[in-house]
C-alpha cells in the first residue's frame, strides 16, 4: 500500500470520526428544521421544473393551433385557385387558367408542408401533454409527501420536548440517590447515621436506668422527699395548721390563708419529736 493510499484512508477515517462527533453533538431540533428546509427546497425546484414542462406543452398547443389555422387557409386558397383556373378555362382564357393552375400548385406545395408541420406539432403536443400530466402528478404527490413531513415535524417536535422533560425528570430522580457534592454524604447515609446515633442514645438511656446506682439515687430522692414532707408537717403543727394528711381539696388548692386553721382541725399539735420519722441505722 502506497503512502497516498494511507493518507486517503486516514483522511476518510478522520472525516467519518468528525462527522460522527458532529452528529452526536448536533441538536435534533435544528437537524429536523434542516431536513424540512431541504424537503421544501426540493419541492420548490420540482414545481419550477413542472412549470417549465407545462409551459412547453402550452406553447406546443399554441403552435399547433396556428399551424391548423394556416392549414385551413392554405386549403381554401388552393381550392380557390383551382376554381378560378377552371372558370378561366371555361371562358377561353388559357393564359389565366395556366396562371391559376400554377398558383394552385404552389398552394398545394404549401399545403403539404403545413400538413407535415401540423403532424409534427401534434406529436410534440401529445408528448408534451403527457409530460405535463406526469409533472402535475409528481408535484401533487410531492406536495402530499411534504404535508406529511410537516405534520411529522410537529409530532417529532412534541416528542422531542417530551423527551427533554423526561430526561430532566430522570436526572432529578437520579440525583436524589446521589451525593449532594463530591465530599458530602447522600441523604440515605445521613439518615442511617442519625438513626444509629438515636438508637445508641436510647439504648444507653435504658441501660443507665436499670443500674444499681440509678436505683440508689431513686431511693435517696424518695427519702429526701419523705423527710421534707415530715419537716413541713412539724412546721404546720407548730403554726397550728393542718398536716399534709389532713389537708382537704380547698387547702391543697391554696384557697385558705396560710394562718387560718382548717375546719375541724385540733389546736394541739403533736410534739416535734413524734412527727419526725425514725431513721434506721
Amino acid at each position: 500500500m502506497g503512502m497516498i493510499d494511507v493518507l486517503r484512508r486516514q483522511w476518510r477515517y478522520y472525516t467519518a470520526k468528525t462527522q460522527s462527533r458532529l452528529e452526536e453533538s448536533a441538536d435534533p431540533k435544528v437537524q429536523l428544521e434542516q431536513a424540512i428546509g431541504d424537503a421544501q427546497e426540493q419541492h420548490r425546484r420540482l414545481v419550477e421544473q413542472a412549470a417549465n414542462v407545462v409551459a412547453n406543452q402550452k406553447q406546443h398547443e399554441l403552435q399547433l393551433n396556428r399551424a391548423m389555422e394556416e392549414l385551413e387557409k392554405v386549403n381554401r386558397s388552393t381550392r380557390q385557385a383551382l376554381m378560378m383556373a377552371q372558370d378561366a378555362g371555361k371562358s377561353g382564357d388559357t393564359d389565366k387558367a395556366r396562371e391559376y393552375n400554377q398558383t394552385a400548385e404552389a398552394f398545394a406545395n404549401r399545403l403539404i408542408a403545413t400538413e407535415n408541420q401540423v403532424n409534427d406539432l401534434k406529436t410534440l403536443s401529445l408528448q408534451s401533454a403527457q409530460a405535463a400530466d406526469q409533472a402535475r402528478a409528481a408535484v401533487q404527490q410531492n406536495s402530499l409527501a411534504l404535508q406529511q413531513k410537516l405534520a411529522e415535524r410537529q409530532k417529532l417536535l412534541s416528542q422531542l420536548d417530551q423527551a427533554k422533560m423526561q430526561e430532566q425528570l430522570n436526572r432529578a430522580m437520579t440525583s436524589l440517590n446521589e451525593a449532594v457534592g463530591q465530599e458530602g454524604p447522600s441523604l440515605d447515609q445521613v439518615r442511617a447515621k442519625i438513626e444509629s446515633r438515636y438508637a445508641r442514645a436510647i439504648g444507653t438511656s435504658e441501660l443507665t436506668g436499670q443500674t444499681v446506682e440509678a436505683r440508689m439515687l431513686e431511693v435517696q430522692q424518695a427519702a429526701m422527699g419523705a423527710e421534707a414532707k415530715s419537716r413541713l408537717d412539724v412546721i404546720r403543727a407548730e403554726l397550728g395548721m393542718a398536716t399534709s394528711g389532713e389537708i382537704s381539696g380547698p387547702i391543697a388548692s391554696g384557697e385558705l390563708g396560710a394562718g387560718t386553721p382548717a375546719p375541724g382541725a385540733t389546736s394541739t399539735a403533736e410534739p416535734a419529736s413524734a412527727a419526725l420519722p425514725t431513721e434506721e441505722p
